[in-house]
């Protein structure tokens, strides 16, 4: 499978990374924003660009027949993204999974799961402490901000606290950057605090993290409870997620699948590199 990256920040070096190390994938070129993308030659196209540039992007490799993927991450917005990409793939004869990252993406799956096996109750994602990629990019995106680090605090019961460390450009309008923050998607709807620094350098870390609970009743059964964590780099997992998503897009394609899909859409054995019969004596 030849694999080519589009975007190379914290998240396309990342993806490079899960790429060289999967025994079924060969990295066919890393390209840049102003990168002419006729040029690519791959079988599957991992978009690793800000998430509001994903439909521009994933349209323009969706034409030339690739299959893509990425980690579209703003959760209000995804089913209108794959409806739209849906259409064009099935079009182009080819398929795409949105919104491929931690979470939405795996976390995704384990909610799933969790509302498969309880499904009555209530679930609880706790994200943090750590940094937010996405968030991070739409806050350094505004005039005026030269860096941007967005810290999710968690606050218990699925609330969150957003701390925003900014970076000024010389002469920017702090008043206005703060109003223009408060609006956006990304923070809106959560107790948000911006603080100004000299250095976002003299901060940044890439960890983060989630805790996820469901209490809730299996049949007629209550006091079911199931609780799931993990402790991440935040780059290297999205990285990885996508890697997976693009094995299992491309065997969807080879089957005449063709779609936009997320990843609770997806067979989880198609993400997995290897013989399906012996992953099936492995893991069942």
């Amino acid at each position: 499978m030849k694999v080519a990256i589009i975007g190379y920040g914290n998240i396309g070096k990342a993806v490079e990374q899960a790429v060289l190390a999967a025994p079924d994938m060969v990295l066919s070129g890393v390209y840049h924003h102003n990168d002419n993308l006729s040029r690519i030659k791959a079988d599957v196209a991992i978009l690793c660009v800000p998430t509001r540039e994903v439909p521009e992007y994933a349209q323009l490799c969706i034409k030339k027949g690739l299959v893509t993927v990425d980690s579209f991450d703003i959760h209000s917005r995804i089913a209108d993204v794959r409806k739209d990409l849906g259409v064009l793939d099935v079009e182009n004869k080819t398929v795409s999974v949105i919104a491929a990252g931690w979470d939405p993406g795996s976390d995704s799956v384990i909610r799933t799961l969790l509302q498969a096996i309880a499904p009555q109750g209530i679930t609880y994602t706790n994200f943090g402490p750590g940094r937010s990629m996405g968030h991070s990019v739409a806050a350094k995106s505004i005039e005026g901000v030269k860096d941007a680090l967005s810290m999710t605090i968690p606050l218990g019961t699925g609330v969150h606290r957003r701390m925003v460390y900014i970076e000024l450009e010389q002469g920017a309008d702090l008043k206005r950057i703060e109003r223009t923050l408060l609006k956006d998607d990304y923070f809106k709807n959560d107790e948000t605090h911006i603080i100004v620094v000299p250095s976002v350098a003299a901060l940044n870390n890439v960890a983060h993290g989630v805790n996820l609970v469901r209490s809730g009743v299996s049949g007629t059964t209550h006091n079911q409870r199931f609780e799931f964590n993990m402790t991440i780099n935040n780059p290297a997992l999205t990285g990885q997620v996508m890697v997976a998503c693009a094995r299992a897009a491309f065997r969807m394609k080879e089957q005449g699948r063709f779609g936009a899909f997320t990843m609770i859409e997806l067979a989880p054995i198609d993400l997995l590199p290897g013989d399906p019969e012996q992953i099936i004596k492995e893991l069942v």
